[in-house]
């Protein structure tokens, strides 16, 4: 894909390899977030009823959603050898976790929090998913000055094109800045720090900006539907195109990142794009030795379905892998010279990083 692919940073705004796997042209993709970005997730955290409030009226009337919400919401500044980041997490529960994105804290040797009053406090990082971009931070609950406001987690499956958003965070290190705009668009695929495809992405105008990252996504009842973490933009900062990594997403990695636990996922071993016949997804590239060579597909097939699922375009290949796991024996239909035939594939476990595409 044609766009430039940089790491934010602050003012010059330089992004990260944070690709959108989108079609959008020449647009920048990177992490919202500032040279100096930081993060915290939450533990295995049960969707509570949100203490009753009105929702928005219109997208900009959300002061009492502000007021509510905004002592949840934190600064992150992480610390890596002479490089800083800085970015933007979330209260989960009382015990002091804390979420944000991965690429925010990513090999951090040090990692504080800010709350809109007080002073920074430290916090460790307990678990990371470079494949969801998510991190939990803990932070001692007693070190903080004033009562933990966890936020309520809502259902990013729920959501519909058009709803209010509202985006809080530190951009530009502006700790407490509010954003509205609406959902503009779901199930987006963006890719993660490591190359991988995160699925159901959710698309908002609300202004993400660098220092952004980690930060919460929320409806018109100020529950977290999204936590904040890319932008498409042709100038460095926002061009009222955001993506946040679903909740829904969040909520089934918490449990393993609390515990501290290696994620494991299942592993095809292609890359594959769109065809011209408008279905079907054609392999472009085959990983040496991986499950779907030693399956025997080659380069130019055209998968038809994964385990009885159609496959109508590439993202479909991704979301039909991600839900078995590793070691599960799966049928592959492809199209090859004009005639269909069955591949068997046992799936691998996915690697740290992803194989880069090929040419």
């Amino acid at each position: 894909m044609p766009a430039d692919h940089r790491r934010s940073n602050f003012l010059a705004a330089l992004f990260g390899a944070l690709a959108v796997g989108l079609p959008l042209g020449g647009l920048a993709i990177g992490g919202a977030f500032d040279s100096q970005d930081t993060v915290a997730l939450a533990p295995a955290v049960t969707t509570a009823p949100a203490a009753p409030v009105a929702p928005a009226r219109s997208a900009t009337d959300v002061s009492a959603l502000y007021e509510r919400v905004s002592p949840g919401v934190v600064s992150v500044e992480a610390q890596a050898g002479d490089a800083g980041a800085t970015g933007s997490g979330f209260v989960l529960d009382r015990d002091g976790h804390i979420l944000t994105n991965e690429h925010v804290v990513d090999n951090a040797d040090s990692v504080r929090v800010r709350f809109q009053e007080g002073g920074p406090v430290s916090a460790r990082v307990v678990g990371v998913d470079a494949s969801t971009d998510l991190a939990l931070l803990k932070m001692d609950p007693s070190s903080s000055d004033r009562k933990l406001t966890p936020l309520v987690l809502g259902a990013s499956s729920a959501l519909k094109v058009g709803q209010p958003a509202v985006a809080i965070g530190s951009p530009y290190r502006l700790q407490g800045t509010l954003t509205t705009g609406v959902i503009s668009a779901l199930g987006r695929s963006i890719t993660a720090p490591n190359g991988f495809q995160i699925d159901n992405a959710v698309q908002t105008d609300a202004a993400i900006n660098p220092g952004n990252s980690g930060g919460p996504l929320l409806d018109g009842g100020g529950r977290v539907v999204g936590v904040n973490a890319q932008i498409a933009t042709s100038t460095g900062a926002n061009d009222g195109v955001g993506f946040a990594i679903p909740i829904d997403t969040a909520k089934q990695v918490l449990p393993q990142l609390k515990s501290g636990r290696e994620i494991k996922r299942p592993y095809l071993g292609v890359s594959a794009g769109d065809t011209d016949a408008g279905t079907g997804a054609v392999v472009r590239g085959v990983v040496p030795r991986g499950p779907a060579d030693d399956a025997g597909m080659r380069l130019g097939d055209r998968i038809v379905t994964i385990g009885g699922r159609t496959i109508s375009e590439s993202a479909d290949v991704a979301s039909a892998v991600v839900a078995r796991k590793p070691g599960d024996r799966v049928r592959v239909r492809v199209r090859r010279g004009g005639s269909d035939r069955t591949l068997t594939v046992t799936l691998g476990t996915r690697p740290d990083v992803a194989s880069p595409p090929p040419g």
